[in-house]
């Protein structure tokens, strides 16, 4: 059974909430950490569409506020997770997943390239998506040599392609990380100065979150569906400081829509890539129209 309380069923019509409230709940005890975010089984069969952990072949997670993921050790038959943009600093948890072959961590709060001691025994690993994080650094070619020297299997890292050039280059100037990283004693360094914060709170917490999309991070979307990308210029309407109640709720929905765009496959992507041109040119005609 979840030793975690069910998140209540958030209200009608608020597309964002909704998306949330389907992937994480906060958890029940007083001892927790301030700002744990831990991703119960509950979340994952219904995120994953399965009945039993066992059967969860895919797990999609993008920007759910994650910094817990220990229930990925119950997950041995998972090929792909997306992680991305979450608040996650610990790899251990995947180790166990042993069947997986694409993992997506970008925009997370991964410290330290040690984490990827953990991911070197994942024996079908083939694509890693790990930019953005502070184990990245400032040196953009020491990091990929050291991942891929850990990692030689890979196929794809940061959205590009290895070759045997960087294989064979990384052999050389890679670090090789032996030992994972060492971990703090959260107990002894802080305070836990918080107790489970309401339903209420996190949901604006996490629209408010969900609305600060940046320009890079937008267009990386629609680079992903194949859209052209949004123009500096454009991108003002955007933006979360607008206090216009139709323009907040526009971006909610829009924010909402990008998400659950990451469940949809090719076809389902081709039928709103076309749904989305069409409406487009029939807005692009009615302007046209009026500045007539």
């Amino acid at each position: 059974m979840d030793a975690m309380a069910p998140a209540p069923k958030p209200a009608p019509g608020n597309a964002v909430e909704a998306a949330e409230a389907a992937l994480v709940t906060r958890p029940g005890k007083p001892d927790a950490p301030a700002g744990t975010m831990k991703l119960t089984r509950k979340a994952v069969l219904s995120r994953a569409k399965a009945t039993e952990l066992g059967s969860v072949r895919k797990l999609n997670c993008w920007g759910s506020h994650l910094t817990d993921i220990s229930i990925c050790r119950e997950l041995p038959n998972v090929e792909v997770i997306t992680f991305s943009v979450n608040n996650i600093s610990d790899l251990e948890p995947v180790s166990q997943c042993q069947h997986l072959t694409e993992l997506y961590l970008r925009k997370n709060r991964i410290a330290s390239l040690a984490e990827l001691f953990h991911l070197k025994k994942l024996p079908h690993l083939r694509i890693l998506w790990l930019s953005e994080n502070p184990c990245c650094g400032l040196d953009p070619h020491r990091y990929r040599m050291t991942v891929l020297r850990n990692l030689p299997s890979l196929q794809k890292l940061d959205n590009q392609l290895v070759t045997e050039e960087e294989l064979s280059h990384a052999l050389l100037e890679g670090e090789n990380i032996t030992a994972p990283p060492a971990k703090l004693d959260l107990d002894n360094c802080c305070q836990n100065t918080t107790t489970e914060s309401s339903v209420t709170d996190y949901t604006a917490e996490s629209e408010n979150e969900l609305m600060n999309f940046s320009l890079e991070e937008t267009n990386k979307i629609r680079q992903q569906l194949g859209m052209k990308p949004v123009p500096r210029d454009k991108f003002s309407s955007f933006s979360p400081r607008e206090v216009d109640g139709n323009r907040k709720n526009r971006n909610n929905i829009l924010n909402a829509i990008l998400l659950l765009l990451e469940e949809l496959d090719s076809e389902g992507l081709e039928v709103v890539y076309q749904t989305s041109g069409n409406k487009l040119q029939d807005l692009q005609k009615k302007e046209l129209h009026e500045e007539r």
